[in-house]
């Protein structure tokens, strides 16, 4: 399906204008607030709805070596990390722009390469400072404080800017809800995450509430006219470090401290909810599963542990997803053990084992005749003479169907799982002779029933012993459901668990089919984000604090450039030459400011996407405000963690909510994060390289005007 076009001019940089095209494609996936888009399917006609910028480059026809280039950035973001692919792709267009202005600027590839390497890296080690520490969230854990207690204050994308709402328009906004929709909050760089509640309603709503709107905007307004902010020293920076009163220390165990007249603010996180809330960006629903998952996974542990004091660790591979499409969104839910989908047949079966552990067989590979272990898999024309004395005999599949039968029946097995495929004879069978088959188990599912059941997996039926099975399996009905859907007319869902089984799963449900696909990913993105913060043991400021403070740190590079000349570019280029170390000091400036334009239209991208701007005129401009702020302070560092403590220090709390310090943080993994960038440049730098490499060096004047243009299409 050809969803865009754009024209390319021969005479530039084909590669990144190619990038750049395929960046545009996912500019709506950027952020909290994500529009969806719908990929039909042309073979078959059916369509589904995605909000992925995996999924939507699994969809385009990326044929192109710039596309394939692209597709495998993706593909490695997200088999990594699960998260981050839309930062990805986003910057990969905005610097793929800002490295062809570069080229068209004069500079010499090599510079552009090395100046925005250097970059890049310099913001990395900027944003450092903006690192909270993650310590303890499960030494206090309230189970009375979940999730949903704080759902209403939700976050989602307004960088910079935070407007709070009273308590009554709070709950006119939770009375609007739908299950299907995401929050949209206001966060900024202040740290408060309150709802703003026109973003929930209509058009027709938010125009009839004209003293909310007014009350919203004389708030905006105060907040933007506030541009004090106390000078402090950023001890750890290499550029810039300003003696004042006013100081950020960073104390033993990591955490940010402001030393000044006033109470000394800590940012910190030790709170689960609090973590999870500000890692959610607005979508509650798959954050409150995750939630549910994780307290059920900790409890879990705590009865298998007994009475040790070990640590519980948040393990992400004993959490499955199981999903139900045609099934109302109140179904979704967090189940102990195993839920999958087997054929409605075995519904009496089912019934006759309510409360009764079985015994189970598991199976690593494919359970079907014809199956051979890798590297035992024979050539399909060779026969042995007991397979041809079979093949006189009867059936080979039938003769080894009554094997399988026969093994079962020894060793009173009636289950088996099986990592891989089932013969669909045997399943017939076995269900007549009252055993239960599943095959295409994840192998973490089939290890964790190992582990609580004592079966020992095994390759072949006919390697099963007595030692080999294990006991205690229960099989239940997962739930009535009703049977008016289409989708499950001949199935039906079952829960398999034992005890002490460390198995989690989450029942994915939607009535949509179309929109199954995008729930899945919405969880595993929440789930993942938190896996990340827990395992690194940190996370960043987020409500485009990052970003913000890159673009400030650039900026303020490319003035020191150009007022120190050659004396700013020390650091960056050793062993060169007086000619390079010239250019350097000639074109630095530019390279950084083209950079620094990358992350300015990523703000901007986010703030139109949110609808906090209504064009990219206004994101500039609300932007270059805070960049006038932040340089005026000395330290933009410094300037964005006053930004985050004002409220909570006592400004313009007058007429705000009581419940100030209930409102969570936003947050943002740090890994994953700063990974996205250097694989998005690296992709950007790879391109331009091969580009400068594969151009023939043709004048522009022996370019007909006929061939100078052409079409990309998407």
């Amino acid at each position: 399906m050809v969803m865009a076009c754009r024209v390319i001019d021969k005479r530039r940089h084909m590669g990144l204008q190619q990038l750049s095209s395929f960046a545009e494609t996912g500019r709506t996936f950027l952020g909290p607030v994500k529009s969806s888009k719908f990929i039909i399917d042309e073979d078959c006609h059916e369509s589904v709805i995605i909000s992925s910028t995996v999924r939507l480059l699994e969809s385009l026809d990326l044929t192109s070596a710039v596309g394939q280039l692209l597709s495998e950035a993706v593909q490695a973001q997200n088999n990594t990390y699960r998260t981050g692919a839309s930062t990805l792709l986003f910057l990969v267009g905005a610097w793929s722009s800002a490295a062809e202005e570069c080229v068209h600027l004069g500079v010499p590839i090599s510079l552009i390469v090395s100046v925005m390497s250097e970059g890049l890296n310099s913001c990395i080690e900027e944003v450092v400072s903006l690192q909270v520490p993650v310590h303890n969230v499960f030494d206090h854990i309230d189970n009375t404080k979940t999730f949903s207690g704080l759902e209403t204050f939700g976050v989602s994308l307004y960088p910079f800017l935070q407007i709070p709402s009273g308590s009554d328009l709070i709950q006119k906004e939770h009375d609007l809800r739908d299950v299907a929709s995401q929050s949209l909050d206001m966060y900024s760089l202040s740290g408060r995450t309150l709802k703003s509640p026109q973003l929930f309603r209509s058009q027709a709503k938010v125009e009839a509430d004209e003293n909310t709107s007014q009350t919203l905007q004389t708030l905006k307004s105060s907040l933007l006219a506030d541009t004090h902010c106390r000078k402090s020293i950023l001890t750890h920076s290499r550029h810039f470090s300003r003696t004042d009163n006013n100081q950020w220390i960073s104390k033993p165990d990591g955490f940010l401290e402001q030393l000044s007249a006033a109470t000394p603010k800590t940012y910190r996180c030790n709170d689960l909810v609090e973590l999870e809330v500000g890692l959610s960006h607005g979508d509650h629903s798959s954050m409150k599963l995750v939630d549910e998952a994780v307290r059920l996974q900790y409890q879990n542990a705590g009865m298998q542990q007994g009475g040790c004091t070990r640590p519980f660790l948040f393990d992400i591979s004993r959490i499955f997803t199981c999903c139900l499409p045609g099934l109302p969104e109140t179904f979704s839910c967090v189940c102990p053990g195993y839920v999958t989908v087997v054929s409605i047949s075995s519904t009496t079966l089912i019934k006759e084992w309510q409360d009764q552990p079985v015994r189970v067989i598991l199976i690593e590979g494919d359970l079907t005749e014809n199956y051979r272990h890798l590297g035992f898999n024979k050539s399909t024309n060779i026969k042995t003479v007991s397979e041809s004395m079979k093949a006189q005999q009867g059936s080979s599949e039938e003769l080894w169907t009554d094997h399988v039968l026969q093994v079962l029946s020894k060793f009173n097995v009636n289950l088996v799982l099986a990592q891989g495929n089932v013969s669909e004879r045997l399943t017939e069978k076995c269900t007549h002779s009252k055993r239960l088959l599943i095959g295409s188990v994840n192998g973490n599912v089939m290890q964790a029933f190992a582990e609580a059941s004592g079966a020992v997996q095994v390759a072949y039926i006919t390697q099963v012993s007595e030692d080999c099975v294990g006991s205690g399996v229960c099989v239940t009905i997962w739930r009535s459901i009703p049977f008016d859907s289409v989708d499950w007319i001949n199935k039906m869902a079952i829960l398999l668990k034992t005890e002490g089984i460390s198995l989690v799963t989450v029942v994915l449900t939607s009535p949509v089919a179309a929109h199954m696909q995008t729930k899945e990913d919405r969880f595993w993105t929440c789930a993942y984000r938190l896996y990340h913060a827990l395992k690194e043991q940190k996370v960043f400021l987020g409500g485009g604090a990052v970003e913000f403070l890159c673009l400030s740190h650039l900026q303020i590079l490319a003035e020191q450039s150009l007022n120190k000349g050659n004396q700013g570019c020390s650091g960056w280029l050793h062993n060169t030459s007086s000619w390079l170390a010239s250019s350097v000091a000639l074109y630095r400036p530019t390279v950084l400011k083209c950079l620094a334009d990358g992350w300015h239209r990523y703000l901007s991208a986010l703030l139109c996407n949110t609808a906090s701007c209504s064009s990219e005129f206004e994101a500039s401009t609300f932007i270059q405000h805070h960049l006038r702020n932040a340089a005026d302070s000395g330290s933009p560092s410094s300037y964005v963690l006053n930004e985050y403590s004002k409220l909570n220090s006592g400004i313009l709390n007058s007429g705000i909510s009581g419940k100030l310090e209930q409102i969570p943080r936003v947050y943002d993994i740090v890994t994953p994060k700063t990974e996205a960038w250097r694989h998005a440049l690296d992709l950007v730098l790879l391109v331009l390289q091969t580009d400068c490499e594969i151009i023939t060096g043709l004048g522009h004047t022996q370019i007909n005007s006929q061939e100078s243009e052409s079409f990309l299409f998407l």
